[in-house]
């Protein structure tokens, strides 16, 4: 098993949750970097993982959807300096630790993730997407997970649509029709969450419902009758939103299966990390256990 893990989500967790009262030696905020890093030295000593890759967002702009589409991600304020250096401080945490970690300021973390998916499952690996990101759920097929790890919940693939409304192979397409306010995609006006899951359901996917977007009229649901009209006027949108949600798996990453396997912790350099940035001693004993287990 692999675990993929999307770190934009735990770094802004932490940045938000944590006190912001702790700070290296030269006044530089910590807090984001020591919530990312007790919540990935706590995954790696529980779970033990043989392969293990984080991917980051480089650049927080949407990289080549933005060519696609200029308005992605516009309506998101800039990360303050003191998130992106901790940013950069996680990716340190992640190569002290053992674990491999990824960026691309093309693509997006959460194509890095689909690109080692794939290409995990190639070699024979399942995969455990580390998420809350409901996009993310595309990526899970059968014998994967995808966990929640704030919820402490895991969703295997036959329990996604429980979760979410739609199957994994689904989730693109009903975020084109929805539309992502986060994201800044308009996907169809008059088409919300209860709309585009009854959409799903009766068509299976979006190239259905074009080939015959007037049977929408007949869905059992408030509106019905307008559908086919607001899917036709919205065709070109909907096709885009879906170029935008739909993650893409072939991003030029140089990652082999070999380069996932989980490494030792380097343990002395571990010290010094946590005591350059106010951390005491406790993640730098952890990182001895885990190193233990692998002596």
């Amino acid at each position: 098993m692999v675990y993929l893990i999307d770190a934009s989500v735990f770094v802004f967790r932490a940045w938000y949750s944590m006190p912001p009262d702790l700070h290296d030696a030269d006044g530089n905020p910590t807090h984001a970097l020591y919530g990312f890093a007790r919540f990935l030295s706590d995954l790696i000593e529980q779970r033990s993982p043989q392969y293990i890759a984080v991917a980051f967002d480089e650049s927080l702009g949407g990289g080549h959807r933005r060519l696609l589409y200029p308005a992605y991600k516009a309506n998101r304020e800039p990360a303050p300096p003191e998130l992106l250096r901790q940013f950069a401080m996680c990716r340190s945490f992640c190569r002290h630790v053992g674990a491999a970690d990824f960026s691309s300021p093309q693509f997006e973390a959460d194509d890095l993730i689909g690109t080692l998916a794939a290409r995990m499952r190639a070699s024979g690996v399942r995969v455990t997407i580390v998420s809350r990101d409901k996009d993310l759920a595309q990526l899970i097929g059968p014998g994967d997970v995808y966990w929640d790890y704030a919820a402490g919940i895991e969703y295997r693939y036959e329990q996604i649509a429980e979760r979410f409304g739609v199957r994994p192979e689904q989730m693109a397409d009903y975020l084109a029709l929805t539309g992502d306010s986060v994201d800044n995609i308009p996907g169809v006006p008059g088409v919300g969450p209860k709309t585009a899951i009854a959409l799903m359901r009766a068509f299976a996917s979006l190239d259905a419902i074009y080939e015959n977007p007037e049977g929408a009229s007949a869905l059992p649901i408030r509106g019905a009758s307008g559908l086919p009209a607001k899917l036709r006027t919205h065709r070109e949108a909907a096709y885009l939103a879906r170029s935008l949600t739909r993650i893409h798996c072939e991003a030029p990453v140089e990652a082999e299966r070999e380069t996932l396997l989980r490494r030792s912790p380097d343990v002395s350099a571990m010290g010094e990390f946590c005591r350059q940035h106010g951390f005491g001693a406790m993640l730098a004993r952890q990182a001895e256990r885990i190193a233990a287990r692998l002596a």
